[in-house]
C-alpha cells in the first residue's frame, strides 16, 4: 500500500470536509491501494492551525501556504481556500511537481480554470476538481441507466441548483459577494455544479442563451468579530454593494440535439439545497434531487397501463454506498461523497490512472459559463467555444 503525503490549504468548511475524508478513508475502504497521510495544513487563522493538529491529526500547521506546498513530505495538495487564492496556489503546487485537487469554482472566473489546466498540463501533474455530486451512488446509477439505453435517446435536460444560503437580506457581505474576491456569483458557485452534472450525464453543450438578476443588492458590512458566510448583521449596520449575480438561468442545446433549461439562485426562498436534474428520453425519464440524495425516480415507458415513476432507494447494491451503510435505504450524506471523490483521486495517483473530473472538465464547465456571460451582453444565442489551452 502506497502512502501519499497531503497538504490542505485552508481549513474552512471544505478544508475540514476533505481532512475528515482522509481520516475516514482507511476505515471505510479496506481494499484500497493508498494510505493518505495528513502532513501539513496551512491557514492564516491561528485557531484553525491549532485544530488542524489537535483535532485532525496533521503533523504540522503553518501560516504560509507556500511552505506547505514546498514541503518535501507532501505528494498532493488540496486547495480549499477562498476563490481568488486558488490560482497562485495551484500554479505553485504544479511547479513543485505536486498533484493538485482544487475545490470549485477554480478562482471564480473562466480564465482561472483555463490557467489551472495550463499549469497542470505544463507540469505533467494530475489534477482534480470538487464536483462532488457526480460521485453520489444514485447519480452514477443514473448514468449507467442512460448508457444502457434504458430511457432511450435523451430529448430534454432540466438542471437547477436553487439554494437559500444567500436569501437573508441581513446575511453578511463576505468575500463571496465581491467580484474581485469570489469571481462571478451563482454561475461560478452553484450553476457550475448543474453544468458539470449535465455534461457528465447528457454530454457536451453547444450553445446557450440566458439571463442574470440581482435580488439582494446590498448587505450588512461585517463588523469586528462578526461571523463568516452564515453570520447575520443588524438592520442598523452599514451596508455595502453586492457585486455578482445571485440568479442566473439559461436555455441550451446539447451537441446530441437535446434541449436543456437551467436555473441557479442563492436567494430563492423555499428550496434549501435543490441541486436537481430531470432527464427526459424517448423511453423514459430520470429525476434526482440532492435534498433527497438517497432517492432516484425512474420512469419506464410500457405498452400497458403500468407506466409511472418508481422510487429507487440508495443501498449497498450501488457503487460505494456499502462502504458507509449496509443494506437498502440506509442513507449516506454529503461528506460521504467527499470521501468517495478523495479516495478516487488518491487511487488514481498511486495506480497512475486517469481521473475525472479534472481541470479539463473544469474548463468544459467554464466554456459554457463564458458563453452564458457573453449572452448577457448580446442578449442572443452564443456558441460554446473551447477556452482550453492549445494541446488540451
Amino acid at each position: 500500500m502506497k502512502k501519499v503525503g497531503i497538504a490542505v490549504l485552508g481549513l474552512g468548511w471544505m478544508g475540514q470536509a476533505h481532512s475528515r475524508s482522509m481520516l475516514r478513508i482507511p476505515s471505510l475502504f479496506p481494499d484500497r491501494d493508498v494510505q493518505p497521510e495528513l502532513i501539513v495544513c496551512a491557514d492564516v487563522d491561528a485557531s484553525r492551525r491549532e485544530r488542524a493538529v489537535q483535532d485532525f491529526g496533521f503533523l504540522e500547521a503553518v501560516e504560509d501556504w507556500q511552505q506547505a506546498v514546498n514541503d518535501p513530505r507532501v505528494d498532493a495538495v488540496w486547495v480549499t481556500s477562498p476563490n481568488m487564492m486558488h490560482i497562485p496556489m495551484i500554479e505553485a503546487a504544479c511547479a513543485a511537481g505536486k498533484a493538485v485537487f482544487s475545490e470549485k469554482p477554480i478562482g471564480g472566473k473562466p480564465e482561472h480554470a483555463v490557467a489551472a489546466l495550463a499549469a497542470a498540463t505544463a507540469a505533467g501533474v494530475k489534477s482534480g476538481v470538487g464536483y462532488n455530486y457526480l460521485w453520489a451512488p444514485l447519480v452514477i446509477h443514473a448514468k449507467s441507466l442512460i448508457e444502457s439505453g434504458e430511457i432511450g435517446e435523451i430529448t430534454h435536460y432540466r438542471g437547477r441548483f436553487l439554494s437559500m444560503y444567500g436569501s437573508d437580506e441581513l446575511g453578511l457581505l463576505t468575500w463571496r459577494f465581491y467580484l474581485d474576491q469570489a469571481g462571478y456569483g451563482v454561475t461560478s458557485d452553484i450553476l457550475s455544479h448543474s453544468v458539470s452534472m449535465a455534461q457528465f450525464l447528457a454530454g457536451p453543450i453547444s450553445e446557450v442563451v440566458g439571463m442574470k438578476n440581482m435580488t439582494i443588492t446590498h448587505r450588512p458590512i461585517p463588523q469586528e468579530g462578526a461571523a463568516g458566510h452564515y453570520g447575520r448583521g443588524k438592520p442598523e449596520d452599514p451596508k455595502g454593494l453586492v457585486e455578482n449575480e445571485d440568479f442566473a438561468s439559461m436555455l441550451c442545446t446539447f451537441e446530441s440535439g437535446a434541449t436543456g433549461t437551467f436555473e441557479a439562485s442563492r436567494t430563492m426562498v423555499g428550496p434549501e439545497s435543490q441541486n436537481a436534474f430531470e432527464i427526459y428520453g424517448t423511453k423514459g425519464a430520470i429525476y434526482w434531487n440532492l435534498e433527497r440524495l438517497n432517492e432516484l425516480s425512474v420512469y419506464r415507458l410500457t405498452e400497458d397501463l403500468s407506466s409511472g415513476f418508481t422510487t429507487v432507494f440508495g443501498g449497498d447494491r450501488f457503487p460505494y454506498h456499502g462502504a458507509f451503510a449496509p443494506g437498502q435505504a440506509n442513507n449516506i450524506g454529503f461528506e460521504d461523497l467527499v470521501a468517495i471523490e478523495d479516495l478516487a483521486f488518491l487511487q488514481s495517483l498511486v495506480n497512475d490512472t486517469s481521473f475525472s473530473p479534472s481541470f479539463t472538465e473544469a474548463v468544459d464547465v467554464v466554456n459554457v459559463q463564458q458563453a452564458l456571460i457573453n449572452s448577457w451582453e448580446t442578449r442572443a444565442w452564443e456558441p460554446v467555444i473551447s477556452l482550453a489551452p492549445e494541446g488540451n
